[in-house]
């Protein structure tokens, strides 16, 4: 098996049959087990791998066609991705809670999170830029949208600024748009809390979310 290319904090390994995820670094059992969960209760509403076999600290998947979404961006559709990451995430907050996690009350607003959203964990099929699946569920949870939306913005800024004006694109896909404080606000705690998550781990990536929290704080629409 090969190494699959954008992956980072675990070793993602496929062959073109299945894909199988080994889990690296603090909670790596949790984030297995929740991502196993998302991957059982989420087949058949939302396009995800589809789950194989999981346990001892890895999941294996079926393969699933499709160009990984920074790719697409960087190739220069980064107006069909951004629009298709809209489109997706308004499905993904749809889904009923209950259905995933179970039926304890829940407060208004909250929502399924993903946790890592953007073009980074999306697989598209072309010319159409369907969306094909979206991957690593690790850190999905019940949460406030403005986290996976805050957090799509947060990747095409940082990895690909050159893009940044296709965000029109995304939320308009998703059909809302928060208020730049609110979206600041939310990417300002993801990257609080990624630096917490490093310092349980490894210090090169203390090093690299301090460096990314202090860029994020300069940021202006």
């Amino acid at each position: 098996m090969r190494r699959l290319p954008h992956g980072y904090t675990n070793d993602t390994r496929g062959d073109g049959a299945v894909v199988v995820k080994r889990y690296d670094g603090p909670d790596a059992a949790d984030r297995q087990a929740r991502e196993q969960l998302m991957l059982d209760r989420l087949s058949g509403s939302l396009p995800v791998p589809a789950l194989l076999s999981g346990g001892a600290g890895e999941l294996t998947t079926r393969w699933v066609a499709g160009v990984h979404g920074q790719e697409l961006i960087e190739a220069g559709h980064a107006a069909a991705v951004l629009r298709a990451c809209g489109t997706t995430l308004r499905r993904v907050h749809a889904t009923e809670l209950a259905d995933v996690f179970g039926d304890d009350p829940r407060p208004g607003g909250t929502v399924l999170v993903h946790g890592d959203y953007g073009p980074n964990n999306i697989l598209l099929a072309p010319p159409a830029f369907t969306v094909t699946a979206v991957l690593d569920w690790e850190w999905a949870h019940p949460g406030r949208p403005i986290e996976d939306i805050a957090w799509c913005e947060w990747i095409v800024r940082t990895h690909h600024p050159r893009h940044a004006a296709a965000l029109d694109e995304f939320f308009a896909g998703y059909g809302h748009r928060p208020a730049w404080a609110e979206r600041r606000e939310a990417m300002l705690d993801r990257c609080s809390s990624l630096l917490e998550f490093c310092r349980r781990w490894t210090p090169a990536g203390v090093q690299l979310w301090r460096r990314r929290l202090d860029d994020t704080a300069g940021w202006t629409e």
